[in-house]
């Protein structure tokens, strides 16, 4: 059970204003290789239309990520030719609530969501190994999206719920 409230809504339904100052962090755009130059509110709008219109395409899509009420950070599943990809990009004040609202929205993707198998692509500027093993991520490779590499990680419904069971999390929980 999470000891923050962590809470998870569309895009849409927070203020573009919130969404735009965290889309131009400037500490965010190291690990974000496609995040390309600053945003606009024009341009951060058709990016939030964008994301949001994956959930009509593919019964899933990225969700604002709410830590106690505030804005932390955008993430979720995004239908890439490889299978669901899960990203999360928290702003710099949340960079502490990462596995566990990893862990939340993992939850939800296998249970509410029926994913069966998620991937992560990770830029190379991070160092992943022990964060990604301590989920239940296995390595698969690397991809390429935009002409930018990544390290690819797999997990499958089976693993995540095995993992689950030996923490102690009960899967389906709601955050």
């Amino acid at each position: 059970m999470s000891s923050t409230p962590i809470a998870f809504v569309r895009l849409t339904e927070v203020p573009l204003e919130a969404v735009l100052a965290l889309l131009n962090e400037p500490r965010l755009g190291r690990h974000m290789p496609l995040a390309g130059q600053g945003f606009t509110p024009e341009s951060a709008a058709e990016w939030v239309a964008a994301k949001d219109g994956q959930w009509a395409r593919n019964g899933y899509g990225p969700w604002a990520v709410l830590v106690d009420g505030e804005l932390a950070g955008w993430g979720g599943f995004q239908r890439e030719e490889n299978g669901a990809d899960f990203a999360l990009v928290l702003a710099p004040a949340f960079w502490g609530h990462g596995a566990e609202i990893t862990g939340a929205a993992l939850d939800r993707g296998f249970t509410e969501l029926g994913l069966d198998e998620v991937v992560i692509a990770l830029p190379y500027s991070r160092s992943p190994a022990r964060v990604v093993a301590r989920l239940g991520f296995l390595p698969a490779g690397e991809v390429v999206y935009d002409g930018a590499a990544f390290r690819q990680y797999r997990l499958t419904r089976e693993s995540w719920t095995d993992e689950a069971l030996r923490r102690g999390r009960r899967g389906g929980s709601r955050p």
